[in-house]
């Protein structure tokens, strides 16, 4: 049995068009590969917030104002 997804990463990008966003989401079996993913949109200059999928325990949620410290190993994430 493989291991189970327990990380999200949800990002949009700003639709210049019509002032929306389309939002999407990432799972990962792994909270460093949800930090790498992460910094990858940060980069971009894109928005994200990540957590953890239930049934996973303890339940950990990471606003929009909190990912880039959460994901950069430079900031104490």
């Amino acid at each position: 049995m493989t291991k189970p997804d327990i990380w999200y990463v949800t990002f949009s990008q700003e639709n210049s068009l019509d002032g929306g966003a389309q939002r999407s989401t990432r799972t990962f079996k792994s909270e460093i590969d949800a930090k790498l993913f992460a910094m990858q949109i940060l980069a971009k200059g894109w928005t994200a917030s990540a957590g953890t999928l239930n049934p996973y325990q303890p339940k950990q949620i990471v606003p929009p104002s909190q990912i880039e410290r959460w994901a950069d190993p430079g900031l104490g994430g």
